[in-house]
């Protein structure tokens, strides 16, 4: 079987589900089809059929008595090129809406709005024509056919339903573009179109909404739809330029400035509409003077119309004008939003220091933590300190992201407080917040704020009491322990620092040989290397036989509870000399796990291998997918789903590891922060071959 016919098998088995979940999209395109196909206007204008004015809507038609045309006009189009547009276009957007909404409520608001939409235009259309305006006059005379009308409002209906950050953006393009449309194109089914969509957004919020109002709720929000607005006011150069129309005040034909202008102005205005983005201050001020001289230019076009003159560029500067004016309306009366100083950071933000971290270690040992919190007195990360002082948020800035390390160290009860303090705090410095490898406690705060999370690894936690390593699963450390006992190997559980620089050297060559041969530097971040381990606090496993060299080493940082209890331990550094003891690993974290035991630990954590989860976890999909992937990519490296997989020969038990982010349209960006996390030395061409791995 060819692999056209592979895939056309495909599709057609999965017909009959797509035909049941969205019925109403499914018929109604099999009558497009039937009808463009019976009628020939699949390949032939259907303008030029002479039974055209028979069925298309518009002024004429209601001269006529022809109220029929409302119905079978929105069967056709007015070319092959728009019939095909608009069925795709169906297809896509009202099969989505039906899927999510229902079939009949998406149904109404699809017929209604086409019908409502062209009749009440046709009627203003009609009304204005008495008043003299040229543009109702120059309509007054036009058929039109298509369904458009009732694709954009079955749109703006369903946009009720989603949560934010979605529910904005959607109606934030829709209503951009039948605004824009109908003020430089200005047909009737743009005049429809507006008027349906202003409707549906009424009537969907109130029957459906499932958020109070239509304004942005946070200042991402705010900074993105000022930014599109600002790149949708200067398209329209670029519009004008490509596709004159005549809108409803006036001719654009030849108003469009020179290409290299336009071209300029383009580039200039995306980097201001970037910057505004991140909220920065003085693209808010650029832009607000942007928007008042174009106000300006437009009022002088107003006055120099009603004063019987008509100046060039004059549709153009009103149209535009229009836009201005809801910019302006949006940046004036959220300025806060746009108080980014020229460096993004998170106000209140601290390096580490000496001061800094013996508070964040007093912090961390009198309220307690999470299995990785340790990982957050590493120095090369940053502090936010909560503003009751009693906890902190460890993060790390990376590529417009501040990318937030474990949980918050704060009270338990608190959680929820810091995880909005941190984010609203990285939203007022412009940078995009994230919280990376957070246990279950955060990742539900997150979701509580509207967040959305998604599982990155899992935590293997080995319960100390009554471990014994007796029975068959057990077979393979027992093996370890007694093969280490026969060769002379011995154990000791060590202060690196106060070890001797023989032991010390050693330890250091057994690391530099595991990192150059994986290809790619040493990661940071959630993973430590030796530098780590010699910290006082840091327990270190040794393996040494009996001429003094060392075949293993393992670290251990130690999890507090509350009051500075250490509860447990967590495996970091994990090296082994690759012509030593072959199942060293095995031996030496059996042999912690007794000797953490004997000392009253209830617990100690293999750590989470990134990137990495267990075999029964359900099939990837979506996020999931991309984190697989980059899993797979870096699996030849740093094998992290094998040292998933050596973990379970201890029979852990599971807890999930998340990463909490705001929306999908942060990933990219999130995607470089941890990039630059765990491989700050990596070159380009490094990373560029680990991209190229197989998986």
């Amino acid at each position: 079987m060819s692999t056209f016919e592979a895939r056309a098998s495909r599709v057609i088995a999965v017909l009959p589900g797509v035909v049941r979940k969205v019925p109403f999209t499914a018929g109604f395109a099999v009558v497009l089809i039937a009808v463009g196909l019976l009628s020939r206007t699949v390949w032939t204008p259907a303008w030029r059929a002479e039974w055209f004015p028979w069925i298309a809507y518009g002024v004429p038609a209601l001269r006529e008595g022809r109220v029929w045309t409302f119905v079978t006009g929105a069967l056709f189009g007015l070319t092959p090129g728009q019939w095909v547009f608009g069925l795709v276009l169906f297809v896509v957007l009202v099969g989505a809406c039906e899927a999510r909404l229902g079939t009949r409520r998406v149904a109404v608001a699809a017929v209604a709005g086409q019908l409502g939409g062209t009749l009440a235009a046709s009627l203003l259309v009609w009304l204005l024509s008495n008043s003299g305006w040229t543009w109702a006059q120059a309509l007054v005379a036009t058929r039109d056919v298509g369904f458009t009308t009732g694709t954009v409002t079955a749109v703006a209906v369903t946009s009720a339903a989603l949560r934010s950050p979605w529910r904005l953006r959607v109606r934030a393009v829709l209503w951009l573009y039948v605004t824009a449309a109908f003020l430089f194109e200005g047909t009737l089914s743009d005049a429809a179109h507006v008027l349906a969509v202003g409707v549906g957004l009424l009537v969907g919020q109130w029957l459906f909404g499932v958020e109070p109002g239509f304004g942005p709720r946070t200042r991402s929000e705010t900074r993105m739809l000022a930014a599109a607005g600002l790149a949708v006011v200067l398209l329209i150069q670029l519009v004008v330029l490509l596709f004159p129309g005549r809108g409803p005040f006036g001719s654009t034909s030849g108003d469009a400035a020179p290409v290299a202008d336009v071209l300029v102005d383009l580039v200039v205005g995306g980097f201001v509409a970037n910057q505004l983005r991140y909220g920065k201050r003085w693209a808010w001020w650029v832009t607000v003077l942007l928007g008042l001289l174009n106000l300006l230019v437009a009022a002088l076009a107003l006055v120099l119309i009603l004063a019987g003159r008509l100046p060039g560029g004059a549709p153009v500067a009103l149209g535009g004008g229009v836009l201005w004016v809801g910019l302006l309306v949006l940046l004036l009366f959220n300025r806060r939003a746009f108080r980014v100083q020229a460096r993004r950071r998170v106000p209140g933000g601290v390096a580490a220091s000496k001061d800094v971290l013996d508070r964040v270690r007093g912090t961390l040992a009198e309220v307690g933590g999470s299995t990785m919190s340790w990982m957050t007195t590493w120095p090369d990360n940053r502090y936010y300190f909560t503003a009751d002082g009693r906890g902190y948020v460890c993060y790390q800035r990376h590529a417009g992201v501040a990318l937030a390390l474990a949980d918050p160290v704060v009270p338990a009860a608190t959680i929820a407080d810091a995880v909005r303090e941190f984010a609203a705090a990285g939203e007022q410095g412009g940078l995009i917040p994230c919280l990376f490898s957070v246990t279950d406690a955060a990742a539900s705060a997150a979701r509580a704020a509207g967040w959305r999370t998604v599982q990155i690894a899992e935590d293997t936690i080995i319960d100390l009491p009554g471990l014994a390593f007796k029975g068959r699963k057990w077979q393979d450390v027992r093996t370890a322990l007694n093969r280490a006992q026969r060769e002379g190997l011995e154990f000791r559980l060590v202060r690196l620092a106060d070890e001797p620089s023989s032991v010390l050297s050693q330890v250091r060559a057994i690391s530099e040989q595991w990192v150059g041969d994986q290809g790619l530097p040493e990661m940071g971040f959630t993973l430590g290397g030796v530098e780590e381990a010699l910290d006082p606090a840091v327990r270190v496993g040794l393996a040494v036989d009996t001429t003094g060299s060392v075949h293993g080493v393992t670290s251990w940082l130690p999890v507090h509870g509350e009051g500075g209890v250490v509860r447990g331990w967590t495996l970091d550094v994990m090296r082994r000399r690759t012509d030593g003891f072959r199942p060293v690993m095995e031996y030496m974290i059996a042999s912690t796990c007794l000797a953490l035991q004997a000392e009253g630990a209830a617990f100690v954590s293999l750590s989470g291998a990134p990137l990495a989860r267990g075999g029964d976890a359900s099939p990837p999909a979506g996020v999931d997918q991309l984190l697989d992937k980059l899993g797979g990519a870096l699996e030849p490296y740093y094998g992290f789903r094998s040292l998933h997989a050596f973990k379970a020969k201890f029979s852990p038990r599971y807890e999930p590891v998340h990463m909490a982010f705001r929306d999908e349209a942060d990933l990219p960006r999130i995607g470089l922060a941890l990039v630059r996390a765990y491989l700050p030395d990596a070159t380009p061409r490094q990373l560029l071959a680990a991209t190229r791995s197989p998986a």
